[in-house]
């Protein structure tokens, strides 16, 4: 809890942090981290998006205490942000996802592991904070129950079943700058982690081969079934799409595009979100990730709609300059930017944060 009179706003520069973390890792990591699909316009629309939606203030409100304090699925948080998966962070730190698991524990936020990760699910669990396991259907269904088994007896409390990448999208960035696996990596949560070694450059196409293009709405409560843990399903943006995952099961939507690494002439997921929200109308949590970066923006996800959102690009920014460190940095700065802006809004809990706060600028 803060009151708006706690000292003077610390402002994080994420454009420069980016660029920070660029000259460390390298221009082919950072092709990987930083690159979309085709020409990109949907991972530059996913954050030029957020600022066409406005805050509506209230006045005459005390406010001074406000708490981000929220939970997901039932789980307490410091704040309504999600670490989302993304892929081999070991460009970024020399431990990898465990460096970042650590700092979201320390943050009191929650994990998601990508299965794309280049620690093994149980190194992650080590240590206190609330992890998710980011899962693909493979098209080895054994194998992604002997991944899921693991990642249940680790510890991990939700399945985040991500379902919007049946075949790769056109990533030209990657492909231009050769972006291909090190040698020193390893993808121990994989189907075949050794082909995608094999493969070098190769490496994302040997991954996405060994994904099940199959896959219905069945699977979810198959996931479900099998693990004994609940499922989130990531990668909606529609939100008939939405009510059959909850039909099937589903406990949690993300409205996700990928980071603008599939489709690239799709919806930018803030003008997706309503939708979503509006069609699941409260029978399982809703999240949204793509172009966040602003604590103001989590303010806006949550007024349209969602429980919390997920940051994916700027943990790795924060992740590569500063380590663990800089990601509870970052993390802080969420927290302390979203105290802020609720303050100036005139709410004081993250449930008093409802549609009447935000409006689509024309």
């Amino acid at each position: 809890m803060s009151g708006p009179d706690e000292g003077p706003p610390v402002d994080l520069d994420l454009e420069r942090l980016e660029q920070e973390a660029r000259a460390k890792i390298g221009e082919v990591a950072y092709a990987y981290y930083a690159g979309g699909a085709e020409d990109e316009r949907q991972l530059q629309e996913n954050v030029t998006a957020w600022r066409r939606w406005r805050l509506r203030p209230h006045v005459l409100v005390d406010v001074s205490t406000t708490s981000t304090a929220t939970t997901v699925l039932g789980s307490p948080v410091a704040l309504p942000v999600i670490v989302a998966p993304t892929a081999l962070h070991q460009h970024a730190d020399p431990e990898g996802e465990v460096t970042t698991a650590r700092a979201a524990g320390r943050a009191e936020v929650c994990f998601v592991l990508s299965s794309v990760s280049t620690r093994d699910l149980r190194d992650v669990a080590d240590g206190p904070g609330l992890r998710w396991m980011q899962v693909y259907v493979m098209k080895d269904r054994g194998r992604t129950l002997e991944m899921v088994a693991r990642a249940a007896d680790a510890g991990y409390r939700s399945l985040v079943l991500t379902v919007d990448a049946p075949v790769s999208g056109l990533r030209r960035r990657e492909l231009q700058a050769n972006v291909s696996l090190p040698p020193t990596f390893a993808l121990p949560n994989l189907a075949d982690p050794e082909d995608a070694r094999r493969l070098g450059r190769g490496f994302m196409a040997a991954v996405l081969n060994a994904f099940d293009p199959t896959i219905t709405f069945a699977d979810i409560g198959w996931l479900a079934e099998s693990s004994g843990l609940p499922v989130v399903v990531k990668g909606v943006v529609r939100g008939d799409d939405a009510q059959r995952c909850v039909d099937a099961g589903a406990r949690g939507i993300v409205v996700s595009n990928h980071g603008g690494r599939q489709l690239n002439d799709g919806l930018a997921t803030v003008d997706a979100l309503a939708e979503v929200a509006d069609a699941v109308r409260g029978r399982a949590e809703v999240y949204v990730d793509g172009g966040i970066r602003r604590g103001a923006d989590v303010v806006k996800a949550i007024s349209i709609g969602a429980t919390a959102v997920m940051i994916g690009r700027p943990v790795l920014w924060a992740l590569a300059a500063g380590g663990g460190a800089g990601v509870v940095a970052l993390l802080e700065w969420f927290g302390d930017e979203m105290r802020r802006t609720m303050a100036l809004c005139g709410v004081t809990t993250v449930a008093a944060i409802d549609r009447s706060l935000v409006v689509r600028a024309t």
